[in-house]
């Protein structure tokens, strides 16, 4: 019997490859690890509404979205953390001054702030993204996580000014100029200690994969943290180990590590 009780897995560089595909041998490691009794998530910054057919693939039903701000264990609703309504629009007033654009996630839908540029399109194909719409006021109070789109490194100051908030840029070729708006307080890494203390799992039972700087505290929130190959340079010191690239069996190979996968 295994003293590990839960997975956490990140989605994109970590999960799928760069071709929003899953590998079959990190299909395998699901499967092997859910057949000893441990509960997988996915812990993504993307919105929950746009990974049920990656989570079908896999049989998973339970949920760590928006970058900690919303959690879903075996189907069923553990918390929301909708970000303050005065930051919203302090964030819709930088973006249009600045000539940024943006997308604001609800438990429903993605909002941006232009669904016609260019970056914007590659955006929406690179995650797969279906339920797009045009940002109104109307939704502000019930935005639980947001991206900036379209920033220079130097442009990251204006929106960090915010306190309690830091950017991460997101791991994706072609959208190194997107950031995820990550709250201080409410981030993967509190995800999972809300739902370890739920659980009522010790630290030490649980694992998490990641590569961005979004996976940070997630990584330290865990007994046993892997970061993936392909990593964001900044990541690998916040790891215990380092495994092999997405492209490369990374999951698979991480938990073959541990002892869980043959």
């Amino acid at each position: 019997m295994t003293k590990y009780e839960v997975l956490f897995l990140d989605i994109d560089g970590t999960l799928v490859t760069p071709d929003n595909k899953i590998q079959e041998s990190t299909k395998s490691a699901v499967a092997q690890v859910q057949a000893k009794g441990i509960e997988v998530f996915l812990a993504t910054g993307r919105p929950l509404h746009e990974i049920h057919d990656l989570a079908s693939q896999l049989n998973i039903r339970s949920f760590i979205g928006y970058n900690g701000a919303y959690a879903i264990y075996k189907g069923k609703d553990i918390f929301q953390e909708p970000i303050e309504k005065s930051i919203v629009k302090r964030y819709i007033d930088i973006a249009h001054h600045h000539s940024h654009d943006a997308v604001f996630y609800t438990d429903k839908e993605n909002l941006f702030t232009d669904l016609d540029a260019s970056l914007i399109q590659n955006f929406i194909n690179v995650f797969n993204f279906r339920n797009n719409k045009i940002y109104t006021p109307e939704v502000n109070q019930e935005i639980l996580g947001i991206t900036m789109i379209n920033l220079k490194p130097e442009d990251v100051s204006l929106y960090e000014s915010e306190h309690g908030i830091h950017l991460s840029q997101v791991n994706v070729e072609g959208l190194r100029s997107c950031y995820d708006v990550i709250r201080n307080k409410i981030h993967k890494g509190y995800g999972i200690e809300m739902l370890l203390k739920h659980l009522d799992i010790k630290k030490e039972q649980s694992i998490a994969f990641g590569d961005g700087m979004n996976d940070k505290e997630m990584l330290q929130a865990v007994g046993e943290s892997f970061a993936m190959g392909n990593g964001h340079p900044d990541i690998f010191q916040f790891a215990k180990y380092k495994t092999t690239e997405v492209t490369n069996s990374g999951i698979f190979n991480g938990l073959k590590m541990l002892g869980l996968v043959e």
